[in-house]
């Protein structure tokens, strides 16, 4: 049985991209804090979150691998939108003009497979995709990742795994630590061993170094990917 492992980068839109009434409401917070230096590191670190949330954040960059052949696709928002030249490898790079044209690169391959691996993606990437693809009418071609959480098909999301769907709290034996430190606990590469992490997603993606993200985006896939073998071999089935 086929099975697909992604991971997506998220980048905040800038505030002018919302109204008025959207960005009071955005900034409701900030605004209850006197003139000054307060108000405005407020505004800063709410606009800083814009790339949690599918309503005012795109997907800048989705990779994905075969789990069992560890061939996939990086797919990628660039200004320079032309297949590259670049020599073949396991991993096609392949930038995209926008995110309409991404988000349907992406369904078009998720179609193909009959489980899909995440870390966090129930939290996260799932939904994340699922909203902006209806926001920008995309076609979603799986819609049953969200299903019953207790189960590992279609998907297994490792973070739900790993913490034993979250059986002992955010302080227990089995509270949730993110990627990097799992994959440092069981030897694994971690993909913020090359200097760059998710929080570096949107300055990178500013400053037009989108084939870097896409590159970043591959490492954390690739670290799920071994993540998920360890789990198959030493963890699934309890219970």
């Amino acid at each position: 049985m086929a099975t697909l492992v992604f991971d997506i980068e998220t980048s905040g839109l800038p505030p002018e991209s919302f109204d008025e009434a959207q960005q009071e409401y955005l900034f409701r917070d900030a605004a209850k804090l006197p003139d000054g230096a307060e108000r405005e590191a407020k505004k800063l670190e709410i606009a800083h979150l814009f790339g949690l949330w599918p309503l005012t954040a795109r997907v800048v960059c989705i990779a994905m691998l075969n789990a069992e052949t560890l061939r996939g696709q990086s797919l990628f928002l660039a200004e320079d939108f032309e297949e590259e030249g670049a020599a073949p490898g396991p991993v096609e790079f392949k930038p995209c003009c926008d995110e309409t044209e991404l988000l349907e690169g992406f369904w078009e391959v998720a179609r193909r497979y009959d489980s899909v691996v995440t870390f966090n993606g129930r939290g996260f990437d799932v939904p994340f995709l699922y909203l902006r693809s209806a926001l920008l009418n995309v076609p979603i071609t799986r819609k049953d990742w969200l299903g019953y959480r207790y189960a590992t098909e279609p998907h297994c999301d490792l973070a739900e795994q790993l913490t034993f769907y979250g059986v002992s709290g955010r302080d227990g034996a089995a509270r949730k630590f993110n990627l990097d430190f799992y994959c440092k606990a069981f030897g694994i590469e971690s993909p913020k061993s090359h200097g760059v992490s998710g929080m570096d997603v949107g300055p990178m993606m500013a400053e037009g170094r989108a084939r870097e993200v896409a590159e970043y985006c591959v490492r954390d896939v690739r670290a799920t990917v071994e993540l998920y073998k360890i789990w198959k071999e030493r963890l699934a089935g309890v219970k």
